[in-house]
């Protein structure tokens, strides 16, 4: 079964959680890599940084935030196919240091990838 969370870098770690992947572009203050324990740190999935000043957390742009980020995710298909695949083997744990855990960008990279599991999904339906 394949699954994927989000958990605020600053968040107890669960030894048992999965692969742990940091995907803020830079690291988070005040936390030691020993602390952190990220096996994978993805820079590249990060939102770019004109998009991430331009959304600021402002849950009013959040639709459109998911939207553009989606867009920059897409022209990373490599990116994309190695947190899959990691999500498929062990379960994934999208690692951020956003104070807002509703509206961030491990939040709309999660929102992302399970909905390319469900295309796939339904698209070897109609295939197979």
């Amino acid at each position: 079964m394949t699954f994927i969370t989000t958990k605020r870098v600053y968040d107890p770690i669960d030894p048992d959680e999965g692969v742990r992947v940091l995907v803020d572009r830079l690291w988070p203050r005040g936390v030691s890599k020993q602390a952190l324990k990220a096996d994978h740190w993805l820079r590249e999935v990060a939102p770019s940084n004109q998009l991430r000043q331009w959304f600021g957390h402002d849950p009013n742009r959040w639709e459109e935030f998911k939207h553009r980020y989606f867009a920059e995710l897409q022209a990373k298909p490599e990116a994309m196919q190695f947190l899959l695949g990691l999500a498929r083997e062990k379960g994934l744990v999208l690692l951020y240091s956003a104070r807002d855990v509703q509206y961030n960008q491990a939040i709309a990279l999660q929102q992302h990838l399970l909905s390319l599991i469900r295309n796939t999904q339904g698209a070897n339906l109609t295939n197979g």
